[in-house]
């Protein structure tokens, strides 16, 4: 049974030589979504330590944890699972190199990818925003309602 409220998560926008970093967290290949790294927040940890803990284990990469930029939430009704994804502007502390071999911990993410913005308008991802506001100028936290996730 899921829970009641919505899950709470934090995301990494990680810009690199105009690249935008995204992950497909469907474990086995369930789906070709892609998103950005980061994951559900724990207790008594604030979101930027949750996030510098989720990059690394997804990633291996290093960050330092910027302002918000958005909050996103979806849903997807026939599971009833509901999440509330904060976005972080992010740099990077050290390479933007992935070891190829590196793991997730939790064995979700599979790939690592390193998108212009043509390449992300061309890929699956959510939430639908993220190009406007991983590659824009204007620093304004935006808020994109809440969407249907897509499998």
């Amino acid at each position: 049974m899921r829970p009641k409220t919505p899950r709470l998560a934090a995301r990494a926008v990680i810009i690199h030589e105009e690249c935008l970093l995204m992950v497909n967290a469907y474990p086995d290949g369930q789906s070709d979504l892609l998103c950005a790294p980061g994951g559900g927040v724990e207790v008594g940890t604030s979101l930027p330590e949750n996030l510098q803990r989720e990059v690394f284990e997804e990633t291996g990469l290093r960050i330092d944890v910027g302002m918000p930029c958005l909050v996103n939430e979806f849903h997807d009704p026939a599971s009833r699972f509901h999440q509330v994804d904060i976005y972080f502007h992010c740099t990077l502390r050290g390479t933007a190199h992935i070891d190829p071999d590196w793991k997730d911990a939790e064995q979700i993410v599979s790939e690592w990818h390193w998108l212009t913005i043509d390449e992300l308008r061309k890929a699956p991802h959510k939430p639908d925003s993220l190009a406007a506001v991983a590659f824009s100028k204007n620093t304004d936290l935006k808020y994109d309602p809440l969407e249907m996730i897509l499998r």
